[in-house]
């Protein structure tokens, strides 16, 4: 099993180019895997952790409903922001700028092969980042991702999440809301829960900015421990 992830960090990086590239690397995965069961070979498949940062858009899951959308079209390219049905679990969401978006396009048999514990550690990977800021995070019942003030009148999300597996290769990820603009999600019923706020690391914190490089270390930290995986450029 190849437990080393080969990480790379696009920067600002266009939604479409980035999704296309997630394509690439998961159908190389894919290839080594189906050689491999018709040769009776046992080539090593690889993994990647993308880091990105995405220009406003919004992307609706396989099972969304585009009425949590609450824009025309004409009314997203006033605010600058694009919009694309995909293939990952979920309903809809935002990203944008201040927003650390990770994408780990894993062969789970080199780790374990359960999608919901895949989930679960995702999710443990952000509470544990956040715990370090002294933020108490957690999930929600029913509701993939991690929020604070569970159980709470004034319950909110801070990390999005929604995958695509396929033969134990996972694509797409989580959303991470850093120094995000919070006014984005109002243009949207976030991943289909109405009456549910969303809201920011830096806001949380009541400062104006989170250093986005140093809570990336943390993210990989965490990632590392729970996976039992090595990070290689």
């Amino acid at each position: 099993m190849n437990k080393k992830i080969q990480l790379q960090d696009l920067g600002k990086k266009d939604y479409k180019q980035t999704w296309d590239y997630q394509e690439e690397l998961f159908k190389n995965i894919v290839e080594v895997k189906i050689q491999n069961r018709k040769d009776e070979t046992n080539l090593s498949t690889p993994n990647y952790f993308l880091f990105v940062e995405h220009p406003h858009v919004y992307t609706l899951g396989k099972s969304g409903d585009i009425s949590n959308l609450l824009l025309s079209q004409k009314q997203l390219e006033a605010k600058g922001a694009t919009f694309y049905k995909i293939n990952r679990g979920g309903d809809i969401t935002y990203h944008g700028p201040g927003q650390i978006v990770g994408y780990p396009i894993l062969d789970l048999e080199n780790f374990f092969t359960d999608i919901h514990k895949y989930l679960r550690f995702l999710e443990e990977v952000i509470i544990l980042t956040l715990a370090e800021y002294n933020i108490i995070a957690a999930r929600s019942e029913g509701e993939t991702g991690v929020w604070l003030g569970v159980g709470t009148p004034f319950a909110r999300k801070i990390c999005a999440m929604g995958v695509r597996a396929s033969r134990w290769v996972t694509m797409h990820g989580f959303a991470l809301n850093v120094n995000a603009d919070l006014g984005y999600f109002d243009n949207i019923i976030p991943c289909g829960i109405k009456g549910k706020a969303v809201t920011t690391l830096n806001n949380e914190l009541g400062v104006e900015k989170v250093d986005e490089d140093e809570l990336k270390e943390k993210i990989l930290k965490h990632f590392t421990k729970l996976f039992e995986a090595e990070f290689i450029d």
